[in-house]
């Protein structure tokens, strides 16, 4: 309903956080990202970001206290991603295949889908780590927040990821053994 001054309502700010609406906007497009980096599929990374939003805002009272409800949000959308893909690959598969009738809404080369193919091969809490760490490009200590882990784990899965794509993945003209 507009106000008096013609414009639309004001957005709702509340004492002790940022408002959910700018809330959604400056943290979506980075867990959208994040949720794609680990499903692999543009509509199911929209669908768990929205998930995860969804929770937020029914939280928000609570969550808005949160030292980082960005981080808090991320890691809800990462347990989703993961339950997802536990209920079932038939169903991935399945999205997979729709999603291949239509484009993307971003493009990445076909270098970089190498590479987040491979991330998602590993084990959950590597894929998370790694997709946290390469794609929003977060240090050690953040990743530790979002996750709920000591640095010490996140440093581990880091390595433990590394060590396992350079296994899989192979510069161009590099000779597999």
């Amino acid at each position: 309903m507009p106000s008096r001054t013609g414009q639309g309502p004001p957005a709702l700010t509340v004492l002790g956080g940022p408002s959910f609406d700018s809330f959604y906007r400056r943290e979506f497009p980075a867990v959208r990202a994040v949720a794609w980096a680990l499903t692999g599929n543009v509509w199911t990374a929209e669908e768990v970001a929205q998930d995860a939003f969804l929770r937020a805002h029914r939280e928000w009272e609570r969550v808005r206290g949160y030292e980082d409800p960005g981080g808090w949000v991320r890691r809800v959308a990462i347990n989703l991603a993961t339950s997802r893909l536990r209920r079932g690959v038939r169903e991935v598969r399945a999205l997979a295949r729709l999603a291949g009738r239509r484009t993307e809404d971003w493009h990445m080369p076909d270098s970089s889908r190498e590479f987040w193919a491979a991330v998602r091969s590993l084990p959950r809490p590597q894929a998370a780590v790694l997709a946290l760490h390469y794609y929003e490009d977060l240090p050690v200590a953040d990743i530790a927040a979002v996750l709920g882990l000591a640095e010490g784990t996140v440093k581990a899965h880091l390595h433990k990821g590394r060590d396992a794509l350079r296994k899989v993945i192979r510069p161009a003209g590099e000779a597999t053994r």
